[in-house]
């Protein structure tokens, strides 16, 4: 079976995957070899990584450099967040898509809002599910079966009508071909079992200090959960714990602890 086959397979289990999200070639390795399935690279932690924000601040190709790392230091599938596209020319979005698929990526995130001025608004939806439909046709002409993740911004950017306005734009991106439906910051029980029942398409938990546990988003009928920069966050608030005690404290215990 191959890796987009594999990765394919995860979104239709009897209880959600849980996405190993990474941000280089070591952190992948450590994913695998504590057990997950497939490995998700976060751009947000890319992004900061190289000194960067998150939200296309960085160039595509530093994007591709990790990317190519990531797949073959790994021997599982491996989805890249690829943001709002880098760039709002289609022709050009689907030629970073080919640039993926070459290395060798089982599936991307691709969201429907874009940094301006420092700050992240939503997209018209009958633009960006027109972008959905260019990738989803793209896609059938290569007779690729990469999973084409669409991120919905609807709460991250907090808008006036979250729920309505996601069920609205999930109704659209499904017809325009997404094969999965990503909705971060979604965390209440009763607004997940609603997005969940409007689309026959897996949906995609990010998980927060509030998110339900993992039994009861499988009883809700979620199929993937993912962590975004959350791990590389915590990875760093260590380090910079330690860098405090060796320059501060002049203690050295700590570092090998």
């Amino acid at each position: 079976m191959s890796k987009n086959s594999e990765f394919r397979k995860l979104h239709a289990g009897d209880e959600p995957f849980i996405l190993g999200n990474v941000w280089d070639a070591k952190s992948a390795q450590l994913a695998e070899k504590a057990g997950f399935k497939a490995v998700g690279i976060s751009g947000h932690a890319i992004a900061e990584n190289l000194g960067y924000r998150d939200g296309e601040d960085m160039d595509f190709d530093e994007l591709l450099f990790v990317v190519n790392r990531v797949i073959k230091s790994v021997s599982i599938p491996v989805s890249v967040d690829i943001d709002g596209g880098y760039s709002r020319n289609i022709e050009k979005v689907n030629a970073h898509v080919q640039q993926l698929i070459d290395l060798g990526a089982a599936g991307i995130n691709i969201e429907d809002s874009v940094m301006k001025s420092g700050k992240r608004v939503l997209q018209e939806t009958e633009k960006f599910a027109k972008v959905v439909n260019a990738i989803r046709t793209f896609l059938k002409e290569r007779e690729s079966d990469l999973f084409l993740n669409v991120r919905i911004d609807t709460y991250v950017t907090r808008h006036p009508q979250q729920l309505e306005e996601t069920i609205k734009r999930i109704g659209e991106f499904e017809k325009a071909g997404a094969d999965g439906i990503f909705v971060p910051v979604l965390s209440d029980d009763k607004e997940i079992k609603l997005v969940v029942q409007s689309t026959s398409l897996p949906l995609n938990i990010f998980l927060r200090p509030d998110t339900p546990s993992f039994s009861k988003l499988k009883l809700m009928g979620v199929k993937r959960i993912s962590s975004g920069a959350a791990v590389h966050a915590q990875s760093y608030k260590r380090a910079a714990e330690l860098y405090s005690t060796l320059i501060d404290d002049k203690r050295f215990g700590k570092l090998f602890l």
